[in-house]
């Protein structure tokens, strides 16, 4: 059955029977229909005295191109955690419209493990993305109408770009202003995908309407003629885009098919942003279960690198214990394996790609916390291929769970929530793979050899230029680069021979207080693949959609 189908053929509960069992008076509800609601991101003052639960973070290894089944891990733990007797509530990231109608489909999770309403979450939801969206093209929109208007700040260079919540490659550059209107000045302009766009980051990263008010002051929109900063607050947007954000910084509550409550908020890509979904949700969560189950995007590189260097270092806190997951077939396309082949036994490829994961295992352990391996197990994988995978983790002394939770719901991952329950019990000293202090180049370098394993690292003349001028702030780094490899070559699959990474740009994200570090050919508007899902997605003779995966 299809995970479109298990979803639809499940009956949810009202969200707020979802809601009382969390004790959430209606005072701070605001309800989106019979499934989904927002909280107020005031009911946090009525929990400020409430113990925080413990915090599970899932990650992964390198993700094939249809990724490796973290959120469908995470869901399925959460389930597993309140089959054993736990209160345990999600915190994930909202979907973006993109990747559903790009290669990747929805991101809802599949089989029996999946969050819903599944249609409304992975389109519209509650509309978060798109105020985004507009906060960001109205500061467009501010910026050339000034210039239009006499240009009193004398702005000379605009950084801000457009964004629309869409893979669309031909948008990466744009001209503007061509209308041939008095005063119309045409420039070259360019989108991002919303998801990229710092507004995304700055929601995430804000722990209140005020901070995130200041925050948006502070957006760097570019230079002016004796090029001094130009910003949000100079053009007098603040106020603007906080109205516009006020009711999506709100996070959203929704339900697992197994009734159990999923808070899901914000939605940064982890290759081309943060990666995490938003303080205000994680806070929430953590208040209101006793245990909290989170994810980061792609592999743990990336997403788990950034929500501990980042997320953590800002509201102050560390995981209890991280989920790496790994399929068998992703593990064998990381040891040679094509996609195709991947599918079938290759004991030679499985103990080449095993070295990925290895990685990932030593990558977390740097960060002093404790970890375990989830195997999202398969219906074809070969047991001789697991015993060997076992002798592995066995070999390294980490802990490691096989999972069914795809076909099985919360009982398929009862033996993953028992293990990472006991997990989260074991003391960690959690430190940052840099310090604030460190310069710009030594966070850069530190990450590069310590978490992806390269040699050293390679800068442009414009990236040297801009870290020059940016000088060495005392801000974390948020490196832009492929999910697919440890480096920075997505064909680089093995990273068996020694590397580097290959800086081209570095940006100062003001607002989302943190420093944008661009590698490889990374894209910060991706583009639709050959085949894109959008094919297939329709409404049948029911007026149903179909296509959503």
């Amino acid at each position: 059955m299809k995970d479109i189908d298990i979803a639809r053929n499940t009956k949810l509960m009202k969200i707020t029977e979802i809601t009382d069992k969390l004790g959430i008076p209606e005072d701070y509800l605001e309800q989106y229909g019979k499934y989904k609601a927002k909280i107020s991101v005031d009911y946090l003052d009525k929990l400020k005295d409430r113990k925080d639960g413990k915090l599970i973070l899932v990650t992964a290894i390198n993700p094939t191109p249809l990724g490796e089944g973290k959120t469908t891990t995470a869901i399925g733990l959460s389930d597993g955690l309140n089959k054993i007797g736990k209160n345990s509530v999600l915190a994930l990231r909202e979907p973006s419209l993109g990747p559903v109608f790009g290669i990747k489909g929805g991101a809802t999770g599949g089989g029996y493990s999946q969050v819903a309403p599944m249609e409304d979450i992975n389109l519209h939801f509650t509309g978060d993305i798109h105020a985004m969206t507009t906060a960001n093209n109205l500061l467009s929109a501010i910026i050339d109408n000034h210039i239009f208007q006499g240009n009193a700040l004398q702005i000379e260079k605009v950084t801000w770009k457009r964004c629309v919540d869409l893979n669309d490659r031909a948008l990466r550059k744009v001209q503007i202003g061509l209308s041939g209107e008095k005063n119309m000045v045409p420039r070259e302009d360019g989108f991002d995908i919303t998801v990229a766009s710092e507004i995304m980051a700055i929601l995430c990263l804000s722990k209140d309407i005020h901070d995130l008010k200041r925050r948006l002051g502070n957006i760097v929109v570019g230079y002016n003629k004796d090029g001094k900063e130009v910003t949000c607050r100079d053009l007098k947007a603040d106020g603007s885009l906080t109205v516009i954000l006020k009711d999506a910084l709100n996070p959203n509550i929704v339900q697992t098919l197994e009734h159990n409550p999923a808070i899901i908020h914000g939605g940064p890509f982890a290759n081309i942003a943060h990666g995490c979904n938003s303080i205000i949700a994680t806070k929430m969560a953590r208040k209101l279960g006793d245990y909290v189950v989170t994810e980061a995007g792609f592999g743990a590189d990336l997403g788990a690198e950034k929500f501990l260097n980042i997320k953590c270092r800002n509201m102050g806190i560390s995981p209890d214990c991280v989920v790496i997951v790994a399929t068998m077939k992703a593990l064998k396309y990381h040891g040679g394996a094509t996609k195709d082949e991947s599918s079938n036994k290759n004991i030679e490829a499985l103990k080449v790609g095993i070295h990925n994961l290895v990685k990932h295992i030593e990558n977390i352990k740097s960060f002093g916390v404790n970890t375990i391996v989830a195997i999202n197990k398969y219906e074809n994988d070969f047991e001789e291929e697991i015993k060997i995978l076992e002798e592995y983790m066995n070999k390294e002394d980490v802990g490691y769970s096989l999972l069914e939770n795809w076909a099985k719901g919360g009982d398929g991952a009862i033996d993953l929530a028992e293990k990472v329950a006991k997990l989260c019990d074991k003391p960690h000293t959690f430190k940052n793979t840099y310090e604030l202090e460190d310069s710009t180049k030594t966070k850069i370098e530190k990450v590069a050899k310590v978490i992806y394993g390269a040699e050293g690292v390679e800068y442009t003349k414009q990236a040297e230029e801009q870290i020059s001028k940016i000088g060495n702030l005392k801000l974390p780094i948020c490196i832009a680069k492929t999910q697919y490899s440890l480096s920075d070559d997505p064909k680089n699959l093995l990273c068996d021979k020694p590397f580097k990474i290959t800086v081209n740009s570095v940006e100062l994200k003001s607002g989302a207080e943190f420093i944008v570090v661009k590698t490889g050919k990374i894209m910060t508007m991706p583009g639709l693949p050959k085949k894109p899902a959008a094919e297939s997605i329709d409404l049948d003779e029911n007026n149903n959609i179909v296509g959503i995966f």
